[in-house]
């Protein structure tokens, strides 16, 4: 059984809005720094951004003032609100730990085209 399993990827056009989930088991949220991370095609996996176990928050400068990373803990999610969506975010999307990293889930895939 995975620990992570997002979902919320699909078709958008420039501009507009989508609402990423990761649900987590086995792991409390609450617990760890949790990190969202994309995977372009031909790139590397990066992290887009992150929250600590105190709350804090940050993004890389490329999705920072569009995205917002949340926690849910009472459903034990991480959530990804994308604002403003651009080509150039076209990936597919993952939640993990940030130092405690346990087995990547496989993802949604967001494409952002006209």
């Amino acid at each position: 059984q995975a620990q992570f399993v997002e979902s919320g990827g699909g078709l958008v056009q420039p501009g507009g809005s989508l609402k990423l989930s990761c649900a987590a088991s086995g792991v409390r949220i609450s617990d760890y720094a949790m990190g969202w991370f994309r995977q372009a095609p031909g790139k590397e996996r990066e992290r887009i951004g992150y929250i600590s176990i105190g709350g804090h928050i940050d993004y890389l400068d490329s999705v920072k003032g569009r995205f917002i990373i949340s926690r849910d803990n009472a459903k034990n999610t991480l959530d990804l609100q994308m604002n403003s969506l651009k080509p150039e975010d076209t990936a597919v999307y993952f939640c993990n730990a940030v130092y405690w990293t346990r087995p990547w889930g496989q993802g949604t895939q967001v494409i952002v085209s006209s």
